[in-house]
């Protein structure tokens, strides 16, 4: 694993988003593997400007996000789907058609597992993922537990994790269920980049790093991943 430290957040977006343009430069209709929450803005952020500049297009490309919440409107301003496009598609010229999410309201979670899959590896496998890390080292809404997962699954939220992403709803309960891609799927991307900010997720990202490779810290799997790149700021690596 490859682990960089910058001082500001402007800084970590620039290095992770230049990844990202990187990868598309080189192959126009490159497969992406995309996140929420406030970690990755500052990457979208960056992969826009560059857009809007003519650096890079986004017309070819695929997507596929990590995860979505269960029991929720995709067209809800707190779906997965409103931040994508609210944060990164409506600001960039990819084709709606070729950007995936996963189904939080499909009737069968494992044929929408399924489904995912083998939308995944006939797009020919995801070539750079994004991955932000919970404070229990959680990534995606991979939770600790006693093995790591490997397709899409239904997962029931920790409260951790609940706690964490509740003051985003302030009209309705946060679900407490979610869709989200596996382990094994993860591990599957080409390129791996996590993003880490503030002293908050510093336990985490040491446990991630330096800890026995553990499923009850899901993030410490990117230790065996062959290309994985860990851009932290001061804080998030004060503990290293």
């Amino acid at each position: 694993m490859k682990v960089l430290t910058f001082k500001t957040i402007e800084e970590i977006g620039a290095a992770a988003g230049k990844m990202f343009v990187d990868v598309v430069k080189a192959n126009d209709k490159a497969v992406l593997g995309l996140a929420t929450g406030a970690t990755p803005v500052p990457t979208y952020d960056y992969m826009a400007q560059a857009c809007r500049k003519g650096e890079v297009s986004f017309k070819n490309v695929t997507t596929f996000n990590l995860d979505e919440y269960c029991d929720l409107p995709k067209e809800h301003k707190n779906s997965y789907y409103t931040f994508m496009f609210e944060n990164l598609f409506s600001k960039i010229d990819v084709d709606p058609a070729n950007v995936n999410f996963l189904n939080g309201n499909a009737p069968d979670a494992q044929a929408e597992s399924d489904r995912y899959a083998e939308a995944i590896e006939a797009a020919g496998g995801i070539d750079i993922q994004f991955l932000g890390i919970g404070r229990n080292g959680h990534i995606a809404f991979n939770e600790p537990a006693d093995k790591f997962t490997n397709n899409a699954f239904k997962v029931h939220l920790t409260q951790s994790t609940i706690e964490a992403n509740s003051i985003y709803f302030d009209d309705i309960p946060m679900p407490h269920y979610a869709m989200t891609m596996g382990i094994g799927s993860i591990m599957r991307a080409k390129k791996i980049v996590l993003v880490a900010t503030g002293k908050a997720k510093a336990e985490a990202v040491r446990t991630m790093l330096s800890g026995d490779i553990d499923p009850h810290c899901p993030a410490s799997i990117l230790q065996a991943h062959p290309d994985c790149t860990v851009i932290l700021d001061e804080d998030a690596a004060s503990l290293l």
